[in-house]
């Protein structure tokens, strides 16, 4: 059982903008720190929050339980200060839509700059998330894309991105909500999927992950690790 944890509001501040990346992290792995960690060094950005899901609505559950992904993920930021992890969502009864976490993020924020960090891939799927339109009324988007990578172009996106998109991350700061703005960012080819299926498979996931990751996964058999032997 996850027992909520307590964040206090924070003061509005028109340059404090605040990233949200969401996901089931499981595992969270360097495919999601990296580009995390390029998006402080890029805008201006106070912290990113990582807001581990309980009940993704259109994938299937993870495998590992809310309460060791938690741990892996508090584990995996642990040396980087502007990073943090919110647990909303897991203590959150049903499915974790991303609208009502930010429409609680923003209650808490007043005026202050929120930025809902997306994947080309997400952001593709957005008009087939929950009440998506309202997203844009609670955060900006930040879109990472691949060096060279176009943004999509077609149907109710197109019109979307038209009326929104920016370039000057400056921007952001400057009001609290509405905007899109896509960048470019390390895209690592790893994925949560292949490292449960390496560690299934009895082979080791080290260098894809974390240490402290990987030696908790060991340490607690996550992922059909009961087959896999010990590193010496």
């Amino acid at each position: 059982m996850i027992l909520p944890k307590t964040f206090a509001a924070k003061p509005p501040h028109p340059t404090a903008a605040i990233g949200i990346f969401g996901g089931t992290f499981d595992p969270v792995h360097f495919g999601h720190l990296r580009p995390a960690l390029e998006l402080l060094e890029q805008l201006p950005l106070t912290e990113i929050r990582f807001i581990p899901c309980r009940h993704p609505p259109h994938r299937q559950a993870p495998m590992a339980s809310p309460g060791q992904r938690l741990a892996m993920l508090e584990l995996a930021i642990a040396e980087e200060p502007r990073f943090t992890v919110d647990d909303r969502e897991l203590a959150r009864s049903g499915p974790s839509y991303m609208v009502d976490t930010l429409a609680s993020l923003r209650a808490e924020q007043g005026n202050g700059p929120l930025c809902l960090i997306l994947g080309t891939d997400a952001f593709r799927g957005l008009p087939q998330w929950h009440r998506w339109a309202e997203l844009m009324e609670l955060a900006h988007l930040l879109v990472m894309k691949r060096p060279g990578e176009p943004l999509p172009q077609e149907g109710e996106l197109k019109h979307f991105l038209e009326s929104r998109c920016i370039y000057d991350p400056a921007q952001l700061a400057q009001q609290p909500r509405g905007l899109i703005f896509p960048l470019e960012v390390t895209q690592l080819a790893i994925s949560a999927t292949r490292i449960r299926s390496l560690i299934g498979a009895g082979r080791s996931a080290r260098y894809l992950l974390p240490d402290a990751v990987w030696d908790d996964i060991r340490k607690k058999r996550l992922y059909s690790a009961p087959l896999f032997m010990p590193e010496q």
